[in-house]
């Protein structure tokens, strides 16, 4: 069985060591206002378990959520019940998602308020990482909205490990690793215009999570090209990457995800020395 627990990565210097693909959960917890191109039905407990667990034997150990993914953080305390150890997990704090809409609050009150809450529904006295869900106003958000301060805050409590931004521009991207511990960013065939923070995080010893790395499911190649084969080879690629967050709900989709990552990674350590 190819799995990938030989090929953890560090994520940057948080002391948190990762597997380079991590499941999103999205699919866990919301199917409204998704930007997949199919429609799809959320697994039920046993399906979601059954998953979990192929997870886990492919040497999966991190596991992404967020307050705006719907029921995926209440799911996920039960459902990974006895097992906390064994996961790495990155939630996040200023988005919302109520009655099939969005809403953001990037407070100081409130950024206390979503991890206290998050870490109730994850069952958890901790959370490793805890990112901030930007709405694209990257720098604002980070300079002005207190919430950088207050996750720091939360983090000499001990509430959680690291923290960072999953954000959306350049700039923001840079501020994000400079007064904070990870980025994640969006990093596939179709758009790298964010390769400069990764490029950043390589040089500072700073952790990155890429986010989109297969486009959602939109990337196109040429025909007889395998778009996963050559996502990955782009993103696991660059040595600022510690790990890749890809949502799915496909046990089959799981597999071959695990498969062609560990293929590539090895491939590239025998063509370049390791990562």
């Amino acid at each position: 069985m190819i799995t990938l627990h030989d090929l953890y990565r560090p994520l940057g210097s948080t002391g948190l060591t990762v597997s380079p693909l991590g499941l999103g959960t999205v699919k866990l917890g919301r199917d409204q206002g998704v930007k997949y191109p199919n429609g799809f039905t959320i697994p039920d407990d046993r399906e979601a378990l059954q998953l979990l667990s192929l997870a886990r034997d492919f040497g999966i150990n991190l596991i992404d959520t967020a307050p705006a993914y719907g029921h995926s953080e209440e799911r996920l305390g039960q459902l990974l019940k006895g097992q906390r150890e064994h996961w790495v997990i990155v939630s996040k704090v200023g988005e919302e998602f109520e009655a099939g809409q969005s809403y953001h609050d990037f407070s100081p009150a409130h950024t206390r308020l979503s991890v206290e809450r998050s870490l109730k529904r994850l069952r958890t006295d901790h959370i490793d990482l805890v990112l901030v869900h930007s709405d694209g106003r990257d720098v604002e958000i980070l300079e002005q909205s207190g919430v950088y301060e207050t996750l720091q805050t939360l983090k000499k409590e001990g509430l959680i490990r690291a923290f960072g931004l999953s954000g959306k521009t350049v700039a923001g991207g840079l501020l994000a690793l400079d007064q904070g511990d990870c980025a994640m960013v969006t990093y596939n065939l179709n758009e790298q215009g964010e390769k400069k923070v990764i490029d950043q995080a390589a040089s500072m010893g700073k952790g990155i999570l890429v986010k989109k790395a297969l486009a959602s499911g939109h990337i196109c190649l040429k025909p007889n090209e395998d778009p996963v084969e050559a996502s990955f080879k782009l993103v696991l690629g660059h040595p600022g990457v510690a790990s890749a967050i890809v949502g799915t709900i496909s046990p089959l989709h799981l597999s071959h995800n695990v498969r062609v990552a560990a293929h590539v990674i090895r491939s590239h350590e025998e063509a370049y020395g390791t990562l």
